[in-house]
């Protein structure tokens, strides 16, 4: 019994930590080096 909720638990943590990176927007996006601009500097 005890067995059987101990490996239920982890696997649908697991799932559950699997489908929440899933859905991240960054998942979708890969940055090119052309995207990296140099960042100016504020005026102060």
């Amino acid at each position: 019994m005890i067995d059987n909720f101990s490996l239920g638990l982890t696997h649908g943590l697991m799932i559950l930590a699997a489908l929440i990176l899933l859905k991240r927007p960054s998942l979708d996006r890969e940055p090119s080096p052309r995207d990296a601009e140099p960042r100016k500097k504020p005026r102060a």
